[in-house]
Formats: C-alpha cells, structure tokens, sequence
C-alpha cells in the first residue's frame, strides 16, 4: 500500500492540499472581520484541495496499471473516498476554531462532487489534465451563481446548501465519477517517444 500511494505521488498532494487549506484558515483568522468562512472562500478552499488530490489519480504508467493482477475498482473507489474523507474531515476541523469553514453540508456536496467530476475527467483526458473542468468552471459558478432550477444545476458549486437541485447535480457527478473512475481508470495515454 507504501508504494501505491507513493507511486502516485499522495504525500506532496496531501502536504499541498492540507498546507493549501491551513494557509486560507490563517489568512482569514488573520483579516476577517466574521469568524464564519464566506461562502465562496469555502467553496475555493474545497476546489482548491480537490485539484491539489487530482494529480493522485493516475501513476506514473497507467498503461502498467491495467497489467496489474490487482483488482483496481476497489482501489481506485478507495482512493476517491479516501480522498473525500480528507477534504472534509480537514475543513470540519475548522469548525472547532476560531474561523469556521462550513456549513457540513455544504463542504461535503462540493467535495464529493468536484472529486466525482475531477474522477470523472480523469477518465477522459487523464489525471494531469482532470483538474481544470473542475476550476473553471467553479470559479465562474461560485463567483456568478443563478437563480432557478436550470441556474442551480448550471451552477450547483456556488449554491446555498439547501438547494436540492445543487444536490442532486453534486450527487450525480460524484456517483458518474466513481463509477467511470472505478471501472474504467484514468485515461489511455500513449507512451512518449
């Protein structure tokens, strides 16, 4: 499992996801006047982990992978949740400290579906590409969210936490990403000359 996860480069991802989150918790313990994160800096931050994990999704040979005798979905499946247990558990922290970082429910639709989405993006260009779906179009629904049902599927990011339309768009991204990601693995890449 040490070189699994060493293969795939999750120490520094981890290290740039956690420190990424720990620099935003103290710039805005340090400047905010209100001790609860906005809600576009607790999306950001959610964005911010997810495409720093991304790069995790693929080795460095994903041709390799597919020879292995190892049953990849279960791996593959794991290493999403894990990754979603990460990004959460990491921003619920701050709930417990002087700026808060939520609300729950918030933080864990956009982490599952940008991670489903990442995932899922992995598995049409390949990991080193999957992350930027992901932020462009986040930072456009979290800067500029719509009203509507057809406004809160278009930019289910950047709504309010109860918006069940934002949630059923999260889930369904999240759910077509494990299973892309999970069955099928990172994008077939040709090898380089």
């Amino acid at each position: 499992m040490l070189l699994y996860l060493r293969s795939r480069r999750v120490p520094l991802a981890l290290a740039a996801a956690v420190g990424g989150a720990a620099v935003i918790w103290a710039l805005h313990l340090t400047f905010a006047e209100d001790r609860d994160a906005t809600p576009l800096v607790v999306v950001l931050t959610v964005l911010l982990m997810v495409a720093a994990l991304a790069p995790t999704l693929a080795g460095p040979d994903a041709n390799l992978d597919r020879t292995a005798s190892l049953r990849w979905p279960w791996r593959r499946g794991g290493h999403l949740l894990a990754g979603l247990v990460i990004v959460v558990a990491v921003l619920l922290a701050t709930l417990h400290t002087a700026a808060r970082f939520g609300p729950a429910a918030l933080v864990a639709r956009d982490a599952a579906g940008l991670l489903g989405l990442t995932a899922l993006c992995t598995s049409v260009v390949g990991a080193a590409r999957s992350w930027f779906l992901p932020v462009g179009w986040t930072t456009i629904a979290a800067l500029y969210p719509q009203g509507g049902v057809w406004g809160a599927v278009a930019t289910w990011q950047g709504q309010p936490a109860d918006s069940r339309a934002a949630t059923v768009t999260a889930v369904t991204f999240a759910l077509a990403g494990l299973v892309a990601y999970a069955f099928g693995g990172p994008a077939r890449t040709e090898p380089s000359e």
